[in-house]
């Protein structure tokens, strides 16, 4: 049995994976205030879904009240809001960032289109492919605007909050 072999017992997950793997859409949704975090969201849309105000409202309503106990987590007041109508369910994300170059994420997962099911996720989960990309772009945003940005604190934040991904991620 080779190291790297298609005997390996995962390889077949993978090509399943593999052949069911799309884009996806993501659409900024607008920078908004909640529980006094500055707050970015965003709609991830599998084919055939859609997020707009009437999927992000209750992901909006989850994520003040996480973020009502922000402070407490060493919260600095930004964060980012995932709304994702999957392929096979709806994921809410709540990415913060805290104290120490740390962040705080919290998931909330459902039936599709039954925001009033959405419970916390399991212990362990993290997010998916596509949320990933939006989480990887959101780290560069903060870095290159609030970290290592120019300027006063007002300046950073509004080019932080300005800098989006839109399009398609894979």
């Amino acid at each position: 049995m080779s190291e790297h072999g298609d005997e390996h017992a995962g390889w077949d997950a993978v090509m399943a994976l593999s052949e069911e793997h799309h884009p996806r859409r993501v659409r900024p949704l607008g920078a908004r205030e909640a529980a006094g975090h500055l707050l970015k969201v965003y709609g991830i849309e599998a084919p055939g879904r859609t997020v707009g105000e009437a999927e992000a409202a209750p992901a909006l309503r989850l994520a003040a009240g996480h973020l009502a106990l922000g402070r407490h987590r060493g919260s600095l007041g930004l964060a980012v809001l995932i709304v994702h109508a999957g392929g096979d369910g709806d994921y809410v994300l709540v990415h913060s960032w805290i104290e120490g170059h740390m962040s705080d994420l919290a998931i909330w997962t459902g039936p599709a289109g039954r925001p009033e099911e959405l419970r916390p996720g399991r212990a362990g989960l993290a997010p998916c492919v596509w949320e990933a990309a939006v989480l990887a772009h959101e780290r560069e945003a903060f870095v290159r605007h609030v970290l290592d940005g120019t300027g006063p604190a007002g300046t950073r934040l509004a080019a932080w909050s300005a800098d989006t991904l839109e399009g398609e991620v894979r």
